[in-house]
């Protein structure tokens, strides 16, 4: 025999889960009927196909020529 106590029952309050806070409902997204075409994309700016912005200044653009070229012109 074991000197441990003999295992009692859960209290019923104990067993049941219990239920997390309700978050607040999201709000529902707003319907927008503008035309989308009318509104610039992220595409439609330099940086939006990877271009920097101008720095201005020679050592600025031997850097960029540099980084820039094609791997057979080094």
């Amino acid at each position: 025999m074991s000197a441990a106590p003999a295992p009692r029952p859960r209290d019923a309050k104990q067993q049941q889960p219990q239920e997390p806070p309700h978050p607040e409902p999201k709000p529902k997204p707003v319907l927008v009927f503008d035309d989308p075409l009318d509104r610039q994309s992220a595409d439609d700016t330099d940086e939006g196909w990877g271009e920097r912005p101008l720095t201005g200044g020679g050592a600025a653009d031997l850097a960029r020529f540099l980084d820039e070229k094609p791997p057979h012109h080094v």
